[in-house]
């Protein structure tokens, strides 16, 4: 047994941080190619599930594929994705990945057993690789009370499989655990909790890895507007809108990498506890940051594709939530890493919903509620420059 832990899961797989950092591999790239086509496929879920429910329920998938790629960007913190043992590793993963972006369309009918299928196996196949992999060390015993978590809430996956009638309420059960065991330190009866100083990180390299997942969702909004245009009459409203949606992302991505990254880079640099910063500013509030941009692409492709015609409610909804489901995320991580939040964000909550509910009132335009999103993302983007400034 021990050979064969030495043969599958060999130390020598173990990153070597050059001064503290942890570069981001080639592999690691390669790796978030699938979560591209989940993005898309999580866009094109709530396009064709415009309710309450539809929208709880891309909400619960995306919350099941985020973690799924948060964990292994933790994982390839400490391993090292160019060791042989670390791409094979990265390989089975990538293809649980596939299995659950192939799922998601389906995932609440008949592709809901291959949905939790491949979120658990990759849950608990990470965990127990990175366990054997720091036997008999403090991160081995981290990883095994991670597992004995995974394999928890994994009944409740399963369990929304198998009883379809109350799939959703398991899986929001499942997600609540999962997104819950980082805060009670994976304690478990017996064991304890694992104390945030025993695991170690290179923050900078978790920054970056998010960042680059952040593009990957802005990306989603550029396919979703080009492929638009490709299949429509392009006369001057529909130009003009796809003018519009080319503003909000360019927008979006001033907002994050000018504004919002910089501060998170400065306070990686200079703190010695960087678990906490990624807990709470990495792990949490990109998650919540990576789906506002992702409903905001949907809004976008909804603005473009009738911007002539009345705002209809689900298409206001969605394009009020997608830059405000962002600034709170980006006011998650601005908390996190400069203990405090800009004001220029409250007042974009504000302008936000008085927007909303002013398109709805007067029945405006789908055109007049995208030029009333760029104007308050143009506003907050030199708002929140000046205050950063001052």
């Amino acid at each position: 047994m021990s050979y064969l832990l030495k043969v599958l899961a060999p130390t020598s797989a173990l990153r070597r941080r050059e001064g503290g950092h942890a570069r981001v591999t080639n592999m690691e790239l390669f790796f978030d190619l699938v979560y591209v086509f989940s993005i898309i496929q999580l866009s094109h879920f709530l396009l064709e599930h415009q309710t309450w429910v539809g929208a709880l329920q891309a909400a619960t998938v995306f919350a099941g594929v985020w973690w799924a790629w948060n964990y292994t960007a933790w994982a390839t913190n400490w391993i090292d994705p160019d060791h042989a043992a670390g791409r094979v590793l990265m390989i089975v993963l990538m293809g649980c990945a596939l299995l659950m972006a192939i799922a998601i369309p389906y995932s609440f009918d008949d592709r809901g057993g291959l949905f939790v299928g491949a979120y658990v196996v990759m849950a608990l196949v990470r965990a127990g690789y990175m366990a054997a992999l720091f036997r008999g060390q403090t991160m081995g015993r981290n990883y095994a009370q991670l597992c004995a978590w995974s394999a928890f809430s994994g009944l409740f996956w399963i369990a929304g499989v198998v009883l379809p009638d109350l799939r959703l309420p398991l899986w929001i059960a499942a997600v609540l655990i999962d997104y819950a065991a980082p805060f009670a330190g994976f304690w478990l009866p017996g064991v304890g909790a694992t104390p945030m100083n025993s695991w170690p990180l290179a923050g900078l390299h978790l920054l970056e890895r998010n960042q680059q997942v952040f593009i990957i969702s802005l990306g989603e909004s550029i396919l979703l507007l080009g492929g638009t245009l490709v299949g429509a009459t392009l006369l001057g409203a529909s130009l003009l809108a796809a003018g519009i949606g080319f503003g909000i992302i360019v927008t979006l991505w001033w907002l994050y990498f000018v504004h919002t990254t910089s501060r998170g880079e400065h306070a990686f640099e200079h703190a010695s506890d960087h678990t906490r910063l990624a807990r709470s500013g990495l792990a949490y509030a990109h998650g919540i940051m990576v789906a506002g941009a992702i409903v905001v692409a949907v809004a976008i492709e909804e603005i473009i594709a009738h911007p002539t015609e009345s705002a209809h409610l689900p298409t206001i909804f969605v394009a009020v939530l997608g830059p405000a489901i962002y600034l709170l995320g980006s006011a998650i991580f601005y908390r996190t890493m400069a203990q405090r939040i800009p004001l220029a964000y409250f007042a974009g909550f504000a302008l936000l919903a008085a927007l909303g509910w002013g398109i709805q009132a007067f029945h405006a335009s789908a055109l007049s509620l995208g030029v009333g999103v760029l104007a308050v993302m143009i506003t907050l983007a030199f708002a929140a420059a000046r205050e950063q400034r001052a």
